[in-house]
């Protein structure tokens, strides 16, 4: 394996609030990388003081921050970022683990593509005591992928890019003013690909833990916020008829769920004139008539590793 002088330095960002035990299991997973080269980990403590007790010195040091910036995942993310000087940076969520060779496969495939700034992998997803494999079946990701699917195999945690990249005038940051931080990982995938595809690992190294642990999960309000929020960012996804119909599926969903029927009824025409076999209008039309809870839908499919 070469020197750590032949791998580009990086910095591991976690924001993390009120979750210590899921803290320590994701900074051991981060401590625990085979990656040659160096890596200085931040974590950002969101709308909470920052425990000093975490930080360590050596070849794999870790500080803390609190969160300069907008309070949020968004803000604590760039607090991060900017406190940064490293080659690259990697964004881990403090309630999942990377896969030892994470870093070293991610930065493998970057350096095979010199002009790429932005890399992603493939994760596995913990629900209860069931593990499910999200691939995406592609090395390299773009525009109009993203435009059609969240494609949630791309998750946040896998993200590691160019630090570079994060200037003003480049990508840019993770945008602050996503409602509830939410979507903001797809509306900085969707920026990135629209400079260049995306590069891709095909392999789970992520564990990711879903259900309730997730600081989103039925914060329903705020999910619908975000998709108009995302769908006003990228027009592109209004102009596609899976990614338009998707998405007015999601609204029709969670409209359901918050017992808006006015809203559920529109949204699921809007999904069905978008695309007709799209799922999540046979969902929202089963949930709004009594069939169904939204709720026990999104369980099912997240024991199976998927959302709606």
């Amino acid at each position: 394996m070469s020197t750590a002088a032949h791998w580009p330095s990086v910095g591991v960002v976690v924001p993390t609030r009120n979750r210590p035990r899921l803290l320590a299991r994701a900074v051991e997973g981060i401590v625990a990388q085979d990656y040659p080269g160096p890596v200085r980990t931040i974590v950002v403590f969101d709308q909470h003081p920052p425990d000093a007790a975490l930080c360590r010195g050596g070849e794999r040091p870790l500080d803390v921050l609190p969160n300069l910036r907008r309070p949020g995942l968004a803000g604590a993310r760039n607090t991060g970022i900017v406190a940064l000087d490293t080659d690259l940076v990697a964004f881990c969520d403090d309630d999942d683990v990377w896969a030892p060779a994470k870093l070293r496969r991610q930065v493998h495939a970057l350096q095979q593509r010199p002009q790429a700034e932005f890399c992603t992998a493939a994760i596995e997803v913990e629900f209860g005591d069931r593990l499910t494999t999200r691939l995406a079946g592609a090395s390299l990701v773009g525009l109009d992928d993203l435009v059609r699917s969240r494609m949630a195999m791309l998750h946040s945690s896998t993200f590691l890019v160019r630090r570079a990249a994060f200037a003003r005038d480049e990508l840019g940051l993770v945008a602050e003013d996503a409602p509830g931080s939410q979507n903001e990982d797809w509306d900085l995938l969707l920026r990135a690909a629209k400079r260049g595809e995306i590069v891709h690992v095909d392999e789970p190294l992520v564990r990711v833990l879903w259900g309730r642990s997730s600081m989103f999960a039925y914060e329903y309000a705020t999910k619908m916020a975000s998709l108009r929020w995302m769908m006003a960012r990228h027009p592109e996804i209004a102009g596609s008829g899976t990614g338009a119909g998707r998405v007015y599926g999601q609204l029709a969903c969670w409209s359901a769920a918050t017992g808006n029927r006015r809203d559920a009824w529109r949204w699921t025409r809007a999904a069905m004139r978008s695309n007709w076999r799209e799922p999540r209008a046979a969902i929202a039309l089963a949930a709004v008539t009594g069939v169904v809870k939204v709720e026990s839908v999104l369980g099912a499919l997240h024991r199976r590793g998927h959302g709606i």
